[in-house]
């Protein structure tokens, strides 16, 4: 096993007492001074057993040793830990043995029959340099460590300790015993898998000076929005407890156990339960899934040749195929070099072509597959001149091994209407030659077809995924423009082209009887046709307001730009994500700041806009004959669509809260709320209930939800730890999301905030040599990741567009199989 690089201790208290006194006193408080100038002391090599302890009698020494007085943990320590080893289950039961004198370090043969050793210390530099070099020889050999709360004060002058430890408490680490809320994020290992997802408890807690995560494995944090942390906090990533692989052992430290009463709490006692489970080698456990280095990003799709796409389009999104292969789409833009047509004269206008290409990881080849001729190829600038549509997305047939079946989404160039500005979207399938890699244009069967304007940009939506039962879900953005509305609610009638208006997304996304601003569900058949699943919002047979008023298509509503969705076929959950309106703040007059928007949907139902955002926070209405002047707030829980442009119901369904918002300010803004439930929408009176992301330039990215396969792990598979966990990014990689994020099973689906959420920008790197512009993210069979990256330019390709593969290199858990001690004391 790879050695971590240290340096031993070079202080001593028996050569220091005098000279470094107050520099002890410092180090006793949390501080990182070093020793003085010392001779580094000769090493002393134990002959020990590898790995330390035996198998038939598992035993474990609780080391208190400290250089003040005793404190009263110590001895509710002991009676924990000697309880849990007497009252495990048959074959987990160790015996315990305590000592506060550290020679128990240089003795080979009394050392070599411990399994592990538990820190239960003060702080201070409580060993001598042969004893530290013992306690490495342990380590070395294989044995665990368990450091409880003050050993994290302990050995303050060894770098060697505190990689052993993790991190060091700061100075201004408060004092005082608080309530706090501890996010359990590994739901496998031992120490926390049967712990409360949000375990509420009583201790005190550290500040850190270095955050050790993403450099140990990160198994709770504590959620400082609970308590309050005072000077040098950590922020939303706050590790409390963590273990992992070190210098040939084990090593597991919680901040915890501060308190007396922690030790007679039942879940903490089961927290050291699992902690020393693994630390003894009675159990495996996986201490290496989130560790930044056990992850490669490598880049597998080169720069195009000039003026060609021969290696990838303008990115737009991905799918992986049961064989490995990654098909993945150019909505439509050419590199910089080619030219655009914005000139509704012309016939051309907007002409491009929509790509597919493929990537095969047996042969690390590109092949580019097929190109559909599209509309949406105009360029940026003005929303009257630039345009979203094209081929916006790509799914496989759930036996796409067997019939080659391609279904795109995409916007044909040969049904525009240039008099009125009005196109077609389709979703077709196609029939992929399977080992030609080439896609046939002349099988295409239109299963779905419908009108959008397309004198305006924007918000086109496209992405597509299957359920378990062979359903098909499509997203549609609103069609709608972004300007007109000052950035808050899409809801200004006026602004039409030949009668159809570009601004106001009641005629769209909160319309029932319209196919814009949905995630729709079909069943495709077999002919090319399509049947209409059970539990959809409507049936398209409703009698309501006359009749003829619904879509029976539709799944969702109200939303405003999902260009990503995703299913997770274990529970047929629907992932989604959409970006916001353009509001850099909230308005008293109008409503909520741009909320780019992520949801757990577990049925059928309206997600809001452009009534209500986040946790159902509405905007106020507009209408004719002034639309500048405001109208009454819209009722969230009973909306009304009395837009002149609705030919829908006007009763439209309830709207259900989102999972995650967020803004400029923070996520999840919430604010007080009046009688009639408005919020109040000052800045100053905001709570920010997700303070791990922040907006700014924002452009949701939803992610897949991993699902890990033992069957088809390879040695690369992100590991099982990440099983059920959520995936959420943004475009952008600043403050934006690109998180694990994991949600309550009992309110997943009706707007229940993520319970946990921990960062994946050093694992999925950010940063212009990185994969700055997150366009998709898709799981391959085999466990690796594939990451689109958009590029650095708008409506185009360019030699950062790419697609990235990010694999895992940590290994199997620990420790081996063979080191195992399988019996437990009796």
């Amino acid at each position: 096993m790879q050695r971590v690089p240290h340096r031993r201790s070079r202080s001593r208290r028996a050569m220091a007492a005098a000279v470094v006194a107050g520099t002890m006193a410092a180090s006793l408080l949390g501080g990182n001074a070093m020793a003085g100038p010392y001779p580094e002391p000769p090493s002393t090599t134990l002959s020990l057993p590898s790995p330390p302890g035996g198998g038939k009698t598992v035993k474990v020494l609780v080391f208190y040793g400290s250089t003040s007085e005793e404190s009263p943990i110590v001895n509710a320590g002991i009676e924990a830990i000697e309880k849990i080893g007497l009252s495990a289950p048959t074959g987990q039961r160790f015996q315990t043995e305590t000592n506060g004198d550290g020679s128990v370090f240089t003795n080979a043969t009394k050392l070599g029959t411990y399994n592990a050793v538990v820190f239960l210390t003060g702080g201070g530099d409580v060993l001598d340099p042969e004893q530290e070099a013992g306690l490495e020889a342990f380590v070395e050999a294989g044995g665990g460590f368990l450091g409880i709360r003050d050993a994290a004060r302990t050995e303050p002058y060894s770098d060697w300790f505190t990689g052993l430890i993790g991190a060091r408490p700061k100075e201004t680490s408060p004092d005082n015993v608080q309530r706090a809320t501890v996010e359990v994020g590994d739901r496998q290992h031992p120490a926390t898998k049967n712990l409360p997802k949000e375990w509420k408890r009583s201790d005190k807690w550290f500040n850190w000076d270095k955050n050790p995560s993403g450099d140990v494995h990160t198994v709770a944090r504590v959620r400082e929005s609970t308590y309050k942390p005072g000077e040098g906090a950590n922020g939303a990533d706050h590790p409390v407890s963590w273990c992992r692989d070190y210098d040939g052992g084990r090593s597991f430290y919680t901040g915890m156990g501060a308190t007396v009463d922690s030790y007679s709490e039942t879940d903490f006692r089961d927290h050291l339960r699992g902690a020393l489970l693994w630390t003894t080698r009675l159990s495996r456990a996986d201490c290496k899934a989130t560790i930044n280095a056990n992850y490669t990003a490598e880049r597998v799709t080169q720069p195009n040749k000039p003026g060609e796409s021969d290696q990838i389009g303008e990115p737009h999104g991905t799918v992986v195929a049961p064989d490995g292969r990654v098909f993945y789409i150019g909505r439509g833009g050419g590199d910089n070099t080619q030219p655009v047509v914005t000139d509704w004269a012309n016939p051309d206008i907007g002409k491009g072509e929509g790509q597919i290409h493929v990537y095969d990881p047996k042969t690390k080849q590109v092949t580019k597959v097929g190109g559909l001729t599209i509309f949406g190829n105009k360029g940026g600038g003005d929303e009257l001149v630039k345009n979203e549509e094209g081929l916006l997305g790509i799914e496989l047939d759930p036996d796409f091994m067997t019939n080659g079946w391609v279904y795109l989404h995409y916007t044909p160039h040969s049904e525009i209407n240039r008099d009125t500005r009005m196109a077609e979207r389709r979703v077709s399938r196609f029939t992929l030659d399977l080992a030609t890699n080439k896609l046939d244009l002349a099988t295409e069967k239109t299963l779905l077809a419908w009108p959008v304007q397309i004198n305006s940009c924007c918000h086109s939506g496209g992405g597509m995924a299957w359920d378990s039962k062979g359903n098909l879900y499509i997203a549609t953005g609103d069609n709608n423009s972004s300007q007109f509305s000052q950035g808050y609610s899409g809801n200004n009638p006026e602004p039409n082209y030949k009668g159809v208006s570009f601004a106001d997304a009641r005629r769209t996304a909160g319309n029932t009887n319209n196919l814009n601003g949905k995630i729709l569900r079909i069943h495709p058949e077999a002919n090319g046709t399509y049947t209409l699943p059970e539990g959809n919002l409507f049936t398209g047979e409703e009698t309501a307001e006359g009749g003829g008023k619904t879509r029976g298509e539709i799944y969702v509503m109200g939303v405003r730009n999902p260009a990503r969705i995703s299913v997770d076929k274990k529970t047929d959950t629907l992932y989604a994500g959409w970006v916001g309106p353009d509001a850099g703040a909230p308005s008293t007059t109008w409503g909520p700041a741009k909320y780019d928007t992520f949801a757990a949907i577990t049925k059928a139902g309206n997600q809001g806009w452009p009534y209500c955002m986040g946790n159902k926070q509405p905007y106020r209405d507009r209408n004719l004959p002034d639309p500048t002047k405001p109208l009454g707030w819209y009722n969230c829980d009973a909306p009304k669509n009395e837009s002149p442009n609705n030919d829908g119901l006007v009763n439209i369904p309830p709207i259900t809260g989102n999972t995650i918002w967020y803004s400029p300010q923070g996520g999840a803004p919430d604010y007080p709320r009046d009688a009639n439930g408005i919020p109040s929408y000052k800045a100053e009176e905001a709570t920010f209930l997700l303070p791990w992301l922040k907006g700014g330039g924002q452009a949701t990215m939803n992610g897949p939800l991993y699902r890990y396969d033992a069957a088809k792990a390879t040695a690369e598979s992100w590991p099982s730890y990440w099983d059920g966990k959520w995936f959420v990014g943004d475009f952008y990689d600043q403050t934006q999301p690109r998180h694990a994020v994991e949600l309550d099973p009992r309110t997943a689906g009706n707007g229940g905030l993520p319970v946990h959420a921990e960062s994946l920008k050093k694992i999925i790197p950010v940063g212009d040599s990185g994969i700055r512009n997150l366009m998709d993210w898709k799981f391959a069979p085999d466990g690796s990741l594939y990451v689109l990256d958009y590029g650095r330019g708008f409506f185009t390709s360019d030699a950062k567009s790419a697609l990235w593969r990010v694999t895992y290199k940590g290994g199997e858990a620990t420790p081996a199989a063979a080191d195992l001690a399988r019996k437990a004391a009796q």
